[in-house]
C-alpha cells in the first residue's frame, strides 16, 4: 500500500509579529518587521542588511512560472496557511500530504546576518513563535529550529534548550562564528545532537558560499544553479574532517539541495581521497567518504526525477522527497502527479522510503 507522502521539507511564511512579539525586549526595537516599499511592495526590512527581502517569492506555490514575481506582493495577498495553522492542514489536504518537516523562510536568510548576537535573538524569537505555530497540530506540523552557533558553547546550549521546547530537529547555520565546522571545537556541538538525537538541518542559502549572488556570472538565472553548492561543501567539510568517524551517532540533512547530483559526488570523493589524500594533506579516514555520505546523510529534493532514476547508485534509505510549500519551486499542488511520474520506475516499498517512511524514521513521527 502507497502511503501518504510527508514533505521532508516545507516552510513557514514568517507573519509581521513573528520576530516583534517573541523577540528578546532588548532587541525589540529592532526586530526585523515588514514594510511597504515603493516599487517593491512588502517586504522584511533587517537591520544590518542592505537589502530587503521581497514577499513575492515566499509563498508563489501554485503559480503559474509567469506569473512568479519577487516584488508586488502585499502580506495580505500570500498563501494564509505559511503562519496561520487553522489553514495549513487544509493545505496539506488538497495536495495529499499527511504532515511536513517545517523550516523558516525569512530565517534562511537571517542565516548569513554578520551580527551573531542579534541573529540569536532573532532565532530564539523565531523559536518562540514556531512552537506556537506547531502546537496546533502537533502531529502533522514538525517545525525545525534555529540555533545561531555565535560560538561552540552557544551551540550546545542552544540544542538543549530547543530539546526541551519539543522540537525533533534543527537548522543550522551554514557559517559558523568562530572558525569552521571542520574544526574540532565543534565536537561538544555534534556529541550534543547524537545524544539528543536531534538531527542537524543544513539548508540551501544559509552559507555565503551558496547564496544566490545578486550579480552571477552571464545571465542573473545561472546563480539559481549554484545555490546547491553550500551544502556539498558543507557535507565535504563534515567527511573530510572526520566529524562521522569521532560522532558515529551524528545524523546530518542536506536539504532542498537536490539529489540526482549525489552518486556522482560520491565517487568525486571517493576519488579525491584514493588519488590525492597525500599530497593534499587530507586527515585519515577509517572508511572511504562515499561510506560516510551513504551512512549519515539525508537529501531532501522536491521536483527532481533524476534522484529517483538513480537509487541503485545511492542510499534510498537516506533520501526524502519533500514539497516545499509554499515557496516558489514548489510542486504544490500538483505534488500527487508529480510523484505518479517521477516514482513510476520505482517498488512501492521504494516509494514509501522516499516519500515517508525515511523521514518518519528520522524524526520519530510514530503517528504519520
Amino acid at each position: 500500500m502507497i502511503r501518504t507522502p510527508i514533505s521532508a521539507d516545507s516552510h513557514i511564511t514568517e507573519p509581521p509579529n513573528c520576530y516583534l512579539d517573541y523577540i528578546e525586549p532588548s532587541f525589540r526595537d529592532r526586530a526585523p518587521v515588514i514594510k511597504e516599499l515603493p516599487n517593491v511592495g512588502d517586504a522584511f526590512v533587517i537591520e544590518g542588511m542592505p537589502t530587503p527581502v521581497p514577499l513575492g517569492l515566499l509563498a508563489a506555490a501554485g503559480k503559474e512560472p509567469a506569473q512568479i514575481t519577487t516584488s508586488g506582493v502585499a502580506f495580505k495577498d500570500l498563501w494564509r496557511s505559511g503562519w496561520d495553522p487553522k489553514y495549513r492542514l487544509a493545505d496539506q489536504d488538497r495536495d495529499g500530504v499527511g504532515a511536513e518537516i517545517i523550516y523558516p523562510t525569512v530565517g534562511m536568510l537571517l542565516c548569513n546576518h554578520a551580527d551573531f548576537d542579534f541573529k540569536k535573538a532573532c532565532f530564539e524569537a523565531y523559536n518562540r513563535w514556531l512552537a506556537d505555530y506547531c502546537s496546533e497540530a502537533p502531529d502533522r506540523l514538525h517545525g525545525m529550529a534555529q540555533v545561531s552557533m555565535r560560538s561552540p558553547e552557544d551551540g550546545v546550549a542552544e540544542l538543549k534548550a530547543v530539546k526541551a521546547m519539543g522540537f525533533k530537529g534543527v537548522m543550522m547555520p551554514g557559517d559558523p562564528a568562530v572558525e569552521d565546522y571542520d574544526s574540532r571545537i565543534y565536537d561538544p556541538v555534534w556529541a550534543t545532537a547524537a545524544e539528543l538525537g536531534l538531527p542537524l538541518s543544513f539548508h540551501i542559502l544559509t552559507t555565503k558560499s551558496g547564496a544566490m549572488a545578486q550579480n552571477p556570472r552571464g545571465p542573473r538565472i545561472n546563480s539559481f544553479l549554484s545555490i546547491i553548492r553550500g551544502c556539498q561543501d558543507i557535507m565535504g567539510t563534515l567527511i573530510f574532517s572526520g566529524v562521522f568517524d569521532r560522532h558515529p551517532g551524528l545524523k546530518v540533512v542536506c536539504v532542498e539541495a537536490d539529489a540526482g547530483w549525489v552518486p556522482h559526488y560520491m565517487y568525486r570523493m571517493d576519488h579525491a581521497y584514493k588519488r590525492h589524500r597525500y599530497w593534499m594533506k587530507a586527515p585519515p579516514l577509517e572508511r572511504l567518504p562515499s561510506e560516510y555520505f551513504a551512512e549519515h546523510i539525508y537529501v531532501t529534493f522536491q521536483d527532481d526525477w533524476v534522484a529517483f532514476r538513480t537509487t541503485d547508485l545511492c542510499n534510498v534509505r537516506r533520501l526524502m522527497w519533500a514539497s516545499d510549500f509554499p515557496h516558489s519551486d514548489s510542486t504544490w499542488p500538483h505534488s500527487q502527479a508529480v510523484l505518479a511520474e517521477q516514482t513510476a520506475g520505482l517498488t512501492e516499498q521504494q516509494r514509501n522510503w522516499i516519500c515517508h517512511d525515511n523521514v518518519a524514521e528520522l524524526y520519530g513521527l510514530t503517528d504519520n
